[in-house]
């Protein structure tokens, strides 16, 4: 049996449940309704599999989830950047400036293990350098969060690329980074050599990365961001450096469409149907 795609062409069975992660959230199903089976066989199992699968849908699914699970796929990754958006918008409504400790609580509060490693990656992006106490605004580190959390492990090989380069090694090596947590990576800032900190100040030759970047994409088995736009940024000029390179990325709207998850920069603030809901409340 066979499933049609968008462009109306046929889609065996096995590549249609694995585009989706339709195993996965299956596996998810079960085993949450194996652990909670007072809870749930209450109210019986189709209606328990129609509401997971529609939370899955509607991407609520993730709330109060752990890590593992709402970075285990991309659809979780971009659903949870959406919940992270929506419950916390009207800090960035209010102005607020809030530092990378105090977004680590509030990210705490949906996923109770959500790592500092990932809070303290999309701060470097904002604040360009490794600076622990600087306040950021809402909207600036929901946008880097995003790039981070989504394509995490596409910018881990990224960063090895960009450290080979400063490091005057082959930019023929291309290393495609498994599924390594980001706290075991170097940090770029971490460095103490001076002569090193001048050089990463001074970046690399942006034709250079271009290619190795475009060498990752065709080995690496993770989602990245459209190669025409990651061009366009590095093209713009002959000196890239790590941060600002991605700094670039998180403020793409191509890359942010791609996603699918937050509207617009200019819209980000905006929600007329939670708006409604804060006013009857």
């Amino acid at each position: 049996m066979t499933r049609v795609n968008r462009f109306n062409s046929p889609v065996p069975d096995h590549e249609y449940l694995a585009d989706g992660d339709v195993l996965f959230y299956l596996r998810d199903a079960v085993t949450q309704l194996l652990d909670h089976q007072q809870e749930y066989t209450t109210f019986g199992l189709i209606r328990y599999f129609a509401e997971y699968f529609s939370s899955v849908k509607n991407s609520n699914h993730v709330l109060f989830r752990e890590y593992n699970y709402i970075r285990a796929t991309p659809h979780n990754r971009a659903s949870f950047i959406r919940v992270f958006w929506r419950c916390y918008r009207q800090i960035g409504k209010s102005g607020d400036l809030l530092s990378t400790l105090e977004y680590r609580s509030l990210l705490q509060l949906l996923c109770p293990d959500f790592p500092l490693e990932m809070v303290q990656l999309a701060a470097r992006v904002v604040q360009m350098e490794d600076v622990i106490d600087c306040l950021m605004s809402f909207s600036d580190f929901l946008y880097a969060l995003q790039l981070q959390f989504y394509y995490q492990e596409f910018l881990n090989g990224v960063l090895l690329i960009y450290q080979d380069l400063l490091a005057g090694k082959s930019p023929n090596i291309v290393i495609v980074p498994t599924s390594t947590s980001i706290d075991q990576l170097p940090s770029v800032a971490a460095e103490d050599n001076s002569k090193e900190k001048q050089q990463q100040q001074d970046g690399v030759d942006s034709s250079t990365l271009a290619q190795c970047i475009d060498a990752l994409c065709d080995r690496s088995k993770h989602s990245h961001p459209p190669r025409s736009c990651m061009r366009e940024v590095l093209e713009q000029t002959n000196k890239v450096y790590y941060y600002s390179f991605q700094m670039s990325l998180a403020k793409h709207p191509s890359i942010n469409q791609t996603i699918g998850a937050l509207p617009s920069r200019a819209d980000v603030l905006i929600d007329p149907e939670m708006d409604q809901d804060l006013d009857k409340l």
